[in-house]
């Protein structure tokens, strides 16, 4: 009983983390860019009763084994990144990156404050710091870094991450920058670490750089965001799922404390 006992258990962790899981997805809905996971389970230890082929009655091979599992355990959140619905916002420093086809996987590169370290975004809600530099919500620049010159009266971002402003008194526009987007081979393989933002891991492969409007990049779209990829009516479902298995392992705790009892009380 000792052994269901604690099968059992594991089930019920597995599920608390499925649940925490798909608490975080829910609760990003509305965040700009963000990328839904999903919990993936695995087996654990098996106990070899009988082990298949050995010798039985009259000389005969036992055709099947008897093991005993031992339970599961997450053994991963994988992040999806799909492309999330992408919606107008008619801001200027709005971008999204729009796939083309199948293709469009590239990520804005954000310089973070140490100077040494490279981030990698989908969150394309730019803003304007004190400088006139491109940043993100938190102040982190864009790289590479774009300026945008004072006075400037209106900026146009093409398809292929051109930047051109048209200064007050100028019929010409001025370029002052080009977007350059990365993409991963692996990018299931980087590490979230918050701020919308994710580092590059021995498992995404190295960055691969890019331009925008090329294979594989996807488009820049001005005034544009792309909103998370979460479905909440599939996660909806699978919380109830996730919610019935809880309960189903803590009812087989349940029956084998209520078997050990029963032992117990033909034993007295």
């Amino acid at each position: 009983m000792s052994r269901a006992l604690r099968t059992s258990a594991t089930g019920m962790v597995a599920q608390q983390l499925n649940i925490d899981n798909i608490s975080n997805n829910l609760s990003n809905v509305n965040t700009t860019g963000f990328k839904k996971s999903k919990a993936e389970f695995q087996d654990l230890l098996y106990q070899t009763v009988r082990t298949a082929g050995t010798s039985a009655a009259q000389g005969a091979l036992v055709p099947v084994e008897i093991q005993i599992g031992y339970g599961t355990r997450v053994v991963a959140t994988q992040r999806i990144f799909d492309q999330g619905q992408v919606t107008a916002t008619n801001n200027t420093l709005d971008l999204a990156i729009e796939n083309e086809g199948i293709n469009g996987d590239g990520f804005f590169r954000i310089s973070l404050p140490d100077g040494t370290t490279t981030a990698y975004s989908r969150d394309g809600a730019f803003k304007l710091s004190s400088e006139g530099q491109m940043v993100t919500s938190d102040g982190f620049a864009l790289d590479p870094p774009v300026t945008i010159p004072e006075g400037a009266v209106s900026v146009s971002v093409s398809a292929d991450g051109n930047i051109e402003v048209l200064q007050a008194g100028e019929t010409q526009a001025t370029g002052v920058g080009q977007i350059q987007l990365t993409k991963f081979i692996n990018p299931a393989g980087l590490r979230s670490i918050g701020r919308n933002l994710f580092l590059e891991t021995e498992a995404s492969g190295p960055p691969i750089d890019g331009d925008p409007n090329t294979e594989g990049f996807g488009r820049i779209s001005q005034g544009f965001l792309e909103l998370s990829n979460v479905d909440v009516v599939e996660e909806l479902v699978n919380m109830i799922m996730a919610q019935r298995t809880y309960e189903v392992n803590a009812r087989a705790i349940r029956t084998s404390d209520e078997m050990m009892r029963e032992t117990n009380n033909i034993v007295n």
